[in-house]
């Protein structure tokens, strides 16, 4: 696991200015403290930083074949290089390491672009070919690494594993892009492939680029999607099925369990990184180390559920608390994130990640889980809702449930029973439309309501739906829940997820493994019938039933609460006076983007109890984190933090 910089020459063979490189590399030091290397050519720039994790003495970035026609620049890793090596090593390719890093170069010289499709990893990197004078950008299936890139107006590719490294380059423009803020404020991240700036770009997940130098063309082409009706549904019996899970998760853990460093879990107490742990355990992990973060507010603290996991398994279980006081790490959240990112749930990653690394260097976790298997209570709630919408004609359920939903009031305060808008609001939408709802953190009536004037007429009629039409053009599902799968594996996952773990364990100098996220499994358990995942209103029903046996009842099968963070409460006390600041301050005001009387009423109408705004006033705090932050120059994680 590491990061990497890449400047390269697309009009010609001009020199790269090498104080530039060093400096955007020197940005995500963090992301390895354990070193770093430089390559220069005609016309070519890579940096990396290292966390040694594989081949801890020969395995030093950038790497090349054995003619060096060929460097490369990589973050992540490759589960199943062993294997690979040996094929490539049989077919004449010379290894000079024992990485998983060289194993890409010479499958690349197999192979070519389709060397992506024999990788089992989690990665993205840029590979130069000076043969042909080509770059080659990919990223992995499910996108767990990230890529930025930008093409600056004199003709210079910039690329690099995150996004301070791409704008430290001074070519890189830094105009905001009004479309990304909508939809930060809609999703609480900015989806791929925009970032909050026009000029940069995510390399989307599944998808490489190929770029000839000469060609100004930059064109992202997919070579993996989850949704293929090219595969066979799984057949067997129930039994069969929590048999053949059992062995899939069997497999997908024992892959990342390959290390020469300590390696140790995350553990919530969910059934997720509880059945990763148990799996663990069955394959014999020794000295079986687990992380998990606690909150003071008891209707938030899972941590009572990880301790009972813990003793089940014989781990040795680590725990730390979070509370109000967390809220400090808003503007060093922001120094990881680099752009506007809103889900909270941000401060207690970034703690597990930290409280982990002081006795690991890799930790697998439980991410993805919820989307292979629906484990999302919004999955059932739209189920119920898919009943209503197909028994009653679009043009009807748009007059009758529009109505109620717009007169019927907010009741945020009031028991779950009580709590119809929404859904009469999402009765009222299409399918994509009302899991757009369901989804949004701020929704679209309080957008349309705190946007300027000057704002909205820059978005130019732009919604964020448009991102969720956009993936689901030429796509066809057996049924609507799939469709909701599709769209998390497209927009959530990557873009909330995933963002989430990835920045704040190499925060840290962590290394975070998924055994879900695995494209094999992920494709077996999409694959699934429905009713095999939600079964009378019960998430993960088949990977509940094939951990029976390995974890207590008490665990499969109690209440989901989720990862969240108490920020009704903390924006009602110990935060009130610091949002108060932040919608009253100049960096919100100046922007341009909102009217400050209805940011104002939030405020108001959250602090009386009248509404639950805690999700939009959390946006609002972290965009105007952004925005001061973004006054200056790119500042480099402190490497200490890493160590």
């Amino acid at each position: 696991m590491c990061g990497f910089t890449a400047i390269v020459d697309l009009r010609d063979r001009r020199q790269i200015d090498r104080s530039t490189l060093e400096r955007m590399n020197h940005l995500i030091a963090h992301r390895g403290p354990d070193g770093h290397g430089f390559h220069f050519a005609a016309g070519i720039g890579f940096g990396h930083r290292r966390l040694s994790i594989i081949d801890l003495e020969g395995g030093a970035q950038p790497l090349f074949n054995e003619d060096r026609s060929v460097v490369i620049t990589f973050n992540g890793e490759i589960f199943n290089f062993a294997g690979l090596a040996a094929e490539l090593a049989a077919l004449g390719h010379v290894f000079a390491t024992r990485s998983d890093t060289e194993v890409i170069v010479h499958a690349w010289e197999e192979w070519g672009p389709k060397c992506l499709d024999r990788f089992n990893g989690m990665f993205a990197f840029a590979l130069w070919d000076a043969r042909t004078e080509t770059l080659f950008l990919a990223r992995d299936r499910l996108g767990v690494k990230p890529l930025f890139y930008s093409l600056t107006p004199d003709g210079y590719l910039v690329a690099g594993s995150e996004l301070k490294a791409v704008v430290a380059h001074p070519a890189v423009q830094r105009r905001m892009n009004p479309p990304a803020v909508e939809d930060y404020f809609t999703f609480g991240y900015v989806p791929d492939p925009d970032t909050i700036y026009e000029s940069v770009k995510k390399l989307p997940p599944g998808t490489f680029m190929l770029v000839k130098r000469g060609s100004s063309r930059l064109a992202a082409t997919p070579y993996w999607d989850v949704n293929d009706s090219r595969r066979a549904a799984p057949a067997g019996s129930p039994i069969e099925l929590q048999d053949e899970l059992r062995r899939r998760l069997r497999e997908a853990v024992n892959l990342r369990l390959v290390s020469e460093v300590p390696l140790g879990a995350f553990l919530s107490g969910g059934v997720d990184s509880s059945a990763v742990v148990a799996m663990m355990r069955q394959l014999g992990h020794p000295k079986l180390l687990t992380c998990s973060i606690g909150f003071r507010e008891q209707e938030f603290d899972e941590s009572e559920y990880a301790r009972q996991v813990a003793e089940a398994l014989s781990t040795d279980h680590h725990l730390e608390v979070v509370s109000a006081g967390e809220r400090d790490l808003a503007g060093r959240l922001m120094d990881i994130y680099d752009e506007p990112y809103a889900d909270s749930s941000a401060i207690p990653t970034y703690r597990v990640c930290e409280l982990a690394r002081r006795h690991v260097t890799v930790a697998l976790s439980g991410d993805g889980g919820d989307e292979a298997f629906l484990g999302y209570r919004r999955y059932k709630m739209f189920a119920a809702e898919e009943v209503v919408r197909s028994l009653i004609p679009a043009a009807a359920r748009s007059t009758v449930f529009g109505v109620l939903g717009d007169v019927y009031p907010k009741l945020d305060w009031a028991p779950r029973v009580f709590r119809a808008k929404s859904t009469f609001q999402a009765l009222a939408r299409t399918s994509s439309e009302a899991y757009l709802h369901a989804v949004s953190i701020v929704p679209e009536a309080t957008r349309r309501a705190v946007f300027s004037v000057e704002y909205t007429r820059r978005l130019q009629g732009y919604r964020s739906h448009e991102v969720f039409a956009r993936h689901l053009q030429g796509q066809e599902f057996p049924d609507r829940l799939r469709m909701l799968q599709y769209l998390d594996y497209k927009t959530y996952l990557p873009g909330d997820i995933l963002t989430k773990v990835d920045r704040a364990s190499m925060a840290h100098g962590l290394e975070v493994r998924g055994p879900f996220l695995d494209y094999t499994l992920v494709e077996w358990a999409y694959d699934l019938p429905t009713s095999t995942k939600l079964l009378r209103g019960e998430g993960k029903h088949v990977l509940k039933k094939s951990c029976e046996g390995m974890l207590p009842d008490s665990i499969l099968y109690r209440a989901k609460k989720g990862f969240a963070v108490p920020l009704d409460t903390w924006f009602r006390g110990p935060m009130l006076a610091e949002v108060s600041d932040a919608i009253n301050g100049p960096a919100l005001q100046e922007s341009g983007i909102f009217r400050q009387d209805a940011l104002r009423n939030l405020v108001r109408e959250h602090a009386a109890g009248r509404r639950n705004h805690s999700a939009a006033l959390w946006a609002l705090l972290m965009f105007d984190s952004f925005l001061k932050r973004t006054s200056g120059e790119p500042v480099p994680m402190p490497v200490e933090a890493a160590r």
